[in-house]
């Protein structure tokens, strides 16, 4: 019985770590944050105000500058903006992955991002990553799959 909690206990705790990578602007953890950067870019995504977004984080990145976390919502709301500087995306994802290697969103988002530039290669090794990353299957994991599988469809052979 003993193992029996233990194993719930685990698989909630990775439950709610998983959520803490989600889209700031579908709520996950993000919604639920204590940092008020946070709290404040997940009111911009929601409205879909990505400049807004990315402005709140250059300001938090130019004090916290080793905060993956910001380094990648930096690069995920500059790549959903209206005229997005890919150089600078992929920087700021690869900067959040420096901080952090094991950072699940940034893998998928940067996975994402590769999609963008026709890199399909790339975006398959972050998928690997994840593969490897999520014990269970992961909502990044299954994200990154999925728009894999998408681009593969309307992308020409």
């Amino acid at each position: 019985m003993r193992h029996i909690s233990r194993a719930i206990f685990m698989i909630a705790a990775f439950a709610a770590f998983s959520a803490a990578r989600a889209d700031p602007g579908e709520g996950g953890s993000y919604a639920q944050t204590q940092d008020p950067v946070l709290a404040q870019v997940v009111e911009a995504s929601r409205a879909k105000d990505w400049p807004r977004a990315a402005e709140i984080l250059r300001g938090a990145l130019a004090k916290s500058p080793d905060n993956a976390d910001y380094h990648n919502l930096y690069a995920f709301a500059l790549r959903k903006g209206p005229d997005p500087d890919m150089k600078l995306v992929f920087q700021h994802y690869r900067e959040a992955l420096r901080v952090d290697p094991k950072h699940r969103g940034a893998h998928e988002y940067i996975g994402e991002a590769y999609l963008m530039v026709d890199d399909l290669a790339k975006a398959l090794e972050h998928l690997e990553v994840l593969d490897r990353l999520c014990f269970f299957p992961c909502d990044e994991y299954s994200d990154l799959k999925k728009a894999i599988a998408e681009y593969q469809k309307r992308a020409p052979r």
